[in-house]
């Protein structure tokens, strides 16, 4: 079997085509730390301290749901190991806090909130528990662990994510704990199958950074080696380690799955990555912060590259010790909505004459005008290569276009073009790698009476399942 051959046959699994289908979900660090103005706790914090007691999930959900998201996942266990439900396995809970006089559940409270206004709920739970007396202690910490995990699994309807990062130290006896990484995804496949693992799990692969920085390529069908989490557990969220969370992706780590990286690879997997950073420079509340929120021109460039770049972006919004999102981030989390949905009102691809240069019977490029897998447009058997032409009666101006492949056929096209037509000749106005899920390519108000896309190569026959070419808003 030749190498685009195994390249095609890997494809996602059903929770994966979900996910992806989320595209923009939320991040919430919340617990003790947001009382100690650190990032990371110590798991000696007295509960007392924790009293949000202004705490509105539903103005997290609302706030959150004003930027386009589609989900919020939940640090309901941190590295310092406070619970943000009143788990039966430790008294370091809310359950011993001051907050609804220890009568409280905030995993409650926001997982309902979520369902109340249509967003998905997903929990994170630290594998560190520097609370925990025996940790590091092998078995019987993991017997623990997946205690708190069912917990999460059981108690707070379905879940779209359980998301893990490798965070890991040495415990009181000084012995470090090595997680039974398979038990705790047998369980969570067991009690919630449709929800994705991340990061350090089979689902979802981390991007690299934590600055919103993206590849110029994202491939989603990369080696299987590429599961390793030693790196994660290296890196992830160091609070002392403010370097890399800024840092740029080495040039070493740019590229996990063209054909010349995966050329001698035994082992496929279909592996799509998420982009995670916050919307400030920390991942919980810190009052000096409040000034720091960043802007919505570098949040949208983040999200054209996230989103639009064939990954998922998880922003994280973290509340303030009253229990609220502040005002500064609710504000931009606005405005990121109005331009997302301003961006991507006007879809004037149905109102253009599109061709086509060769299509399989049954797979005409008209099916691209509906944003589903159920029909979608392919090149004739034995092309690896396409140009599409959009045409309309008079000029229009042109702000971005998406383009979609059906990655129920894997990811296919290795290398495309946009061309504009100007003064009678097609002028080349973007070149470009992968498009896999979904690629968003910015214009900037090209004015033209007709587009050329020009799929120049592909691992097969090239797919394309929704292409959306949107007027610029004025």
């Amino acid at each position: 079997m030749t190498l685009d051959e195994r390249l095609v046959q890997t494809v996602p699994s059903p929770r994966q085509i979900a996910h992806q289908q989320t595209e923009f979900y939320s991040f919430i660090h919340f617990t003790i730390n947001t009382f100690t103005d650190k990032e990371w706790g110590e798991g000696t914090e007295d509960p007392a301290i924790f009293n949000p007691y202004k705490l509105d999930a539903e103005q997290w959900v609302k706030a959150i749901k004003s930027a386009g998201m589609k989900g919020l996942i939940l640090t309901c266990k941190h590295h310092d190991g406070f619970c943000l439900w009143p788990s039966k396995y430790t008294e370091h809970s809310v359950k011993s806090s001051p907050y609804k006089d220890g009568k409280g559940d905030i995993v409650k409270e926001v997982s309902d909130a979520c369902r109340k206004y249509g967003l998905k709920f997903g929990v994170y739970l630290s594998p560190w528990d520097r609370n925990c007396k025996i940790y590091g202690q092998g078995k019987e910490y993991d017997d623990f662990f997946i205690g708190q995990l069912t917990e999460l699994l059981t108690n707070y309807g379905e879940l779209f994510s359980v998301w893990f990062d490798g965070a890991c130290g040495e415990g009181p006896s000084g012995r470090k704990q090595y997680y039974d990484w398979p038990r705790y995804y047998a369980k969570i496949r067991e009690l919630q199958p449709n929800a994705c693992i991340s990061v350090c799990g089979p689902d979802v692969r981390w991007c690299g950074n934590e600055a919103g920085q993206t590849r110029h390529a994202e491939w989603s069908v990369v080696p299987k080696r590429t599961r390793d989490t030693e790196k994660i557990a290296e890196a992830s969220q160091q609070s002392d380690n403010d370097e890399f969370r800024q840092r740029k992706i080495k040039a070493t780590d740019a590229d996990l799955g063209s054909r010349e990286i995966l050329k001698d690879e035994t082992e496929l997997i279909w592996y799509p990555a998420e982009v995670d950073t916050s919307i400030r420079p920390g991942w919980f509340w810190h009052e000096y912060e409040n000034d720091k929120v960043r802007s919505l021109e570098e949040l949208i460039n983040i999200y054209y590259n996230s989103v639009g770049g064939n990954a998922t972006l998880l922003l994280n919004v973290p509340p303030t010790n009253e229990g609220l999102i502040h005002d500064n981030d609710v504000k931009r989390l606005k405005e990121i909505g109005d331009y997302i949905e301003n961006a991507f009102k006007t879809n004037i691809t149905e109102r253009s004459e599109l061709t086509v240069d060769s299509y399989e019977n049954g797979y005409s490029i008209e099916n691209v005008l509906e944003d589903n897998y159920d029909n979608y447009y392919i090149a004739k058997k034995g092309c690896s290569t396409a140009t599409i032409i959009a045409k309309w009666d008079t000029p229009v101006n042109i702000g971005n276009i998406v383009l979609k492949e059906n990655i129920l056929c894997s990811q296919r096209i290795e290398t495309f073009a946009i061309d504009a037509l100007k003064d009678g000749e097609f002028t080349e106005i973007f070149s470009g790698t992968v498009i896999g899920y979904k690629r968003i390519v910015p214009l900037k108000n090209i004015e033209t009476d007709c587009i050329r896309i020009r799929i120049t190569d592909a691992r097969t026959e090239p797919t394309l399942s929704f292409i959306g070419i949107y007027e610029t808003v004025k």
